[in-house]
């Protein structure tokens, strides 16, 4: 039973991804790093995708953008639907025609992801040149235009500049402007406040917020950071070893987890009420993709683990109050949910 925190819409979901599977071949094994995703996402909705490095939350986001080095990487089952089109079995002059037009992406690094020897200018204006047909002259212009619309100060000044002479905050904002230029129905942001300063991040996450809410678009938003998704999500997944533990509404998850995974990354955050407190961590390391253990991929580190979570995958149980009524868009991948949540 497929089971995902969603929140209804008139004109139903922009992105559906449906029982999705991504894997690696190399000379020594199959690394499989996705495996059964199911999520989606509506206009003028946030679906924050959470888990620690190496889950699949940005091979899943690569897949959707078709970005995916093929081969080494393959998609061997799945479906990925855009306004119910199904993307997959489009041709490459079909996804390409989405891509940035329609949905757009905002990667985590922006040095690496900007050329460094473009102005800034030149790299917004090609968006425009090359999908609108704009002379250099107009494409400047509104290079300007979207520079001015994300708080960069000073944009006509600062045009010609190249991406080291911008701060990494004012990086991450003219690829916040690269992702808007033609102002897209969706956009995927792959953790993008990573090596920023708090400040800044909370900056970048309100930018961000307010210009969806501008535009009406859907956002996907990749990060590890409870933190940062606490007020602009909407609903949440959380993702372990290629697989979805647990989706709800945003304030649901943090009231009351529902996953041993999901708790652990909570009070992993530090609190003001705990000073002085030694800090909780999760024990031992996600799993190697390429040797993921039997059963319940976290039971290693799980500390409600029995012998069932060794040999048998969880599927993701719908979230039940004590009365037995279903708790809408919870979902929790544990065989002891009801341990978890209202223990």
């Amino acid at each position: 039973m497929t089971t995902e925190a969603h929140v209804p819409t008139a004109d139903g979901p922009l992105l559906e991804v449906r029982d999705l599977h991504v894997e690696f071949r190399t000379r020594d094994a199959v690394i499989k790093a996705v495996n059964g995703v199911n999520y989606s996402v509506s206009a003028g909705e946030t679906l924050a995708v959470l888990g620690e490095s190496g889950s699949g939350k940005s091979v899943t986001a690569q897949a959707i953008m078709g970005i995916l080095d093929m081969p080494p990487g393959r998609i061997p089952k799945g479906r990925i639907t855009f306004r119910g089109e199904d993307m997959l079995t489009m041709s490459g002059e079909e996804r390409r025609s989405i891509r940035g037009r329609k949905i757009a992406m905002i990667f985590q690094d922006a040095l690496s992801s900007l050329n460094p020897v473009l102005s800034v200018g030149y790299q917004l204006g090609e968006m425009f040149r090359v999908h609108q047909g704009l002379s250099r002259k107009e494409a400047k212009s509104r290079s300007v235009e979207l520079m001015e619309r994300v708080r960069i100060p000073a944009a006509r000044q600062r045009v010609n500049d190249y991406p080291h002479q911008f701060s990494g905050g004012m990086r991450q904002r003219i690829m916040i402007a690269m992702a808007l230029a033609l102002e897209p129905d969706l956009i995927i942001a792959d953790e993008p406040t990573t090596a920023l300063d708090v400040t800044v991040q909370a900056q970048v996450m309100s930018l961000l917020a307010e210009l969806q809410r501008e535009f009406h678009m859907g956002l996907i938003l990749i990060t590890h950071d409870l933190g940062v998704v606490a007020d602009v999500a909407d609903k949440i997944a959380v993702m372990y070893a290629g697989r979805i533990v647990e989706t709800a509404p945003v304030h649901e998850l943090y009231k009351r987890p529902a996953h041993p995974y999901t708790r652990g990354l909570l009070d992993s955050i530090p609190r003001l009420d705990q000073k002085g407190q030694e800090l909780y961590a999760i024990e031992g390391l996600p799993p190697n993709m390429a040797q993921v253990p039997t059963g319940c991929a976290f039971h290693p580190r799980c500390p409600m683990a029995q012998d069932i979570c060794r040999t048998e995958v969880p599927p993701l149980h719908p979230v039940r109050e004590r009365d037995g009524s279903e708790l809408v868009g919870r979902g929790s991948a544990c065989h002891f949910w009801k341990e978890t949540i209202h223990g």
